[in-house]
Parts: C-alpha cells; sequence; structure tokens
C-alpha cells in the first residue's frame, strides 16, 4: 500500500489515527475496535466491511 496514502487515511467512524497490519492486509482502528480490510491494495473503508476486534487484539 502507497505510504501517502495510508498517511491521510483515518477511521471513517471516529475519524482516529489507523494503524497499518501488514500480515493481515488491514487497518486497525483500536478506539472504535474494527479492522478495515486492504483489498487489492484499496483499503475498504466501509464500516459494514470491517471487522470487529476480539478482545485480545484491542489491547495489542
Amino acid at each position: 500500500m502507497d505510504n501517502k496514502l495510508f498517511e491521510i487515511l483515518a477511521c471513517p467512524c471516529c475519524k482516529g489515527a489507523l494503524k497499518f497490519e501488514r500480515d493481515s492486509k488491514e487497518l486497525i482502528c483500536r478506539p472504535c475496535g474494527l479492522a478495515y480490510p486492504i483489498r487489492d491494495d484499496i483499503p475498504v473503508m466501509l464500516e459494514n466491511e470491517a471487522r470487529t476486534l476480539s478482545a485480545e487484539e484491542r489491547v495489542d
């Protein structure tokens, strides 16, 4: 994923910072507890496409 794009992306729900998880190809918002998928190098920033983080993932 392009680093410049990552720098300007924010969580669509809370407008907070996102953490890029290279292994899972997701953008993580810990305050919202959501993981947004990246498909074909394109972040899917839709709440209904996001995965809910487990309790363990929220504290990492």
